[in-house]
């Protein structure tokens, strides 16, 4: 691994280096908890989705009683998937190979004709550690017993509540195969100095990039007050008022997520492209003018959420050089399509700025696979993010 230099960017091995990556599986992302996905995308009893980070895949289902369950997708058997569906409903598991079949939480429930092993209390399928918090769905990949997820289960809760994302539905998914390392996609999530050039959409709508002047500190307070009126005490989060405009301050010294409500730019009340709301009230929001609530978790996604609606995305390695990512737009439950809300008005804003992301990492990915690539120096105030991410970061892989 070749030596990081203070102050500068990553050398490209470790953007390139498989030895690097199977590295961080172990040290980061079996040692992390995992946001793996949305309460909505099993709402109801025998509701499923997979969630996969090579060579772990789980099958993520609601049981009968409401409980959500984590379960490697491997049979007891010889270890057949038992699930090839990446998501549905289902009644039980049965192993197309030998029909084992197992109950939605994973109890054995009969051995395709070898009854001898329920009779010795063969074990069902394997459990991983699963937390729901505020519609948002965590897993936990390593093993031995997870770090505790109970203090910040509280305060995501809180900061979550309004949103109601867990009285919410999938509106629309998209999935990614991204030619670039996940930490050039975080990297690039946690600096904004890219975003006049890359984002003009975004720009218009967020404080993010706005220049560190009198005028736009006034605004951006100004703007955060009138947010504050208009949740009141429905909040569970203050609005944020920094003394400039930018990116909230993430990642920081012991924190693997954060929350916060920031303002948006006068003449939206939602992350759309003309401003206008664009789908119903979620949750407990009871105006549409609130700011964006922004959650952040590392090592595995963020959700940018409106009162309107919220947009989750989830990023897994899938090798050195590539990424994982799924985004979902999400709406509240009783939300019609065609009625209530319309794709062509729902997508377009995440949709081009996720994009014009994804494009800006490969082509950075391309970048450091060049011999001729040396790391520069960042820059304290446009990449102060980007250098807590590299710092949390090594201190993961040195902590293993």
């Amino acid at each position: 691994m070749a030596a990081v230099r203070p102050g500068h960017a990553l050398p490209g091995s470790f953007h390139l280096d498989a030895s690097v990556y199977e590295y961080e599986l172990e040290a980061i992302w079996r040692q992390s908890w995992l946001l793996a996905g949305s309460s909505a995308q099993a709402p109801g009893p025998g509701d499923f989705f997979r969630f996969s980070l090579a060579p772990h895949d789980l099958v993520v289902v609601r049981d009968e009683q409401g409980r959500l369950h984590a379960l490697h997708n491997t049979c007891r058997h010889r270890g057949m998937p038992v699930c090839d569906e990446p998501m549905g409903t289902a009644k039980r598991w049965v192993c197309p190979y030998h029909q084992w079949s197992y109950g939605l939480d994973g109890r054995l429930l009969g051995c395709g004709g070898m009854e001898d092993a329920l009779d010795d209390g063969w074990p069902g399928l394997r459990r991983a550690a699963v937390r729901e918090v505020g519609g948002l769905v965590f897993v936990w990949l390593g093993g031995g017993e997870p770090d505790r997820f109970e203090a910040a289960g509280e305060e995501l809760g809180r900061a979550l509540r309004v949103q109601g994302i867990d009285r919410a539905r999938v509106a629309h998914r998209i999935d990614y195969d991204v030619a670039a390392n996940w930490k050039l996609v975080w990297q690039n999530n946690r600096e904004c100095w890219h975003c006049h050039a890359g984002h003009p959409e975004y720009i218009r709508a967020n404080f993010d990039a706005a220049p560190d002047t009198e005028r736009y500190r006034e605004l951006a307070h100004r703007r955060a007050g009138e947010h504050a009126r208009a949740l009141g005490a429905a909040a569970g989060l203050a609005v944020d008022q920094h003394s400039r405009p930018g990116l909230y301050e993430f990642p920081t010294p012991g924190r693997w997520w954060s929350a916060n409500r920031t303002p948006l730019a006068p003449g939206f009340v939602s992350e759309s492209l003309d401003g206008r709301p664009v789908a119903p009230l979620m949750g407990g929001y009871t105006a549409y003018d609130v700011g964006t609530l922004r959650i952040r978790a590392v090592p595995s996604g963020w959700l940018h959420a409106s009162a309107d609606h919220a947009v989750l995305t989830l990023l897994a390695p899938a090798g050195p050089e590539r990424t994982a990512i799924c985004v979902q737009w999400l709406v509240d439950r009783d939300a019609r399509e065609g009625v209530d809300y319309e794709l062509d008005r729902l997508l377009p804003f995440w949709r081009l700025t996720s994009e014009q992301d994804w494009s800006l990492c490969e082509r950075n990915q391309l970048g450091v696979r060049n011999p001729a690539f040396t790391p520069g120096p960042y820059s304290p105030a446009r990449e102060a993010n980007v250098i807590a991410f590299d710092r949390w970061y090594l201190e993961m892989m040195h902590g293993a």
